[in-house]
């Protein structure tokens, strides 16, 4: 059953999209999965600070997780609603990959999971 979207959905996913972290963390996890401790490196930014950006991306349903031992892993969720629209939108944000590729650049930790 496909579920639809309609204008309320968007203006939520617009206001969730609106903050430059959680952009940014989205589009990260269109170019790989990430771990919590990828965002808190990138971001210089606390777990817990952390974990309230991604509460907002979960409660749309735009992540999934997987957990191994400690660790959380996220990827974008391939059957949200909003995945095409999401995948145009970064696709056609401009200079969003360099942006991305120097938030990657910027995790300098060593393999932590």
């Amino acid at each position: 059953m496909e579920t639809t979207v309609d204008i309320n959905d968007v203006a939520e996913l617009f206001k969730v999209l609106g903050d430059h972290s959680r952009l940014s963390m989205v589009a990260m996890m269109y170019k790989k999965e990430c771990c919590v401790c990828d965002f808190t490196e990138c971001f210089n930014m606390s777990q817990p600070a952390v974990s309230q950006h991604l509460k907002r991306l979960r409660t749309l349903g735009l992540i999934t997780e997987r957990k191994d031992g400690y660790w959380t892993h996220l990827s974008l969720n391939s059957d949200s609603p909003f995945m095409e629209m999401l995948s145009k939108l970064l696709a056609t944000t401009p200079g969003l990959d360099a942006h991305v590729d120097r938030l990657l650049a910027s995790c300098t930790r060593e393999a932590c999971c």
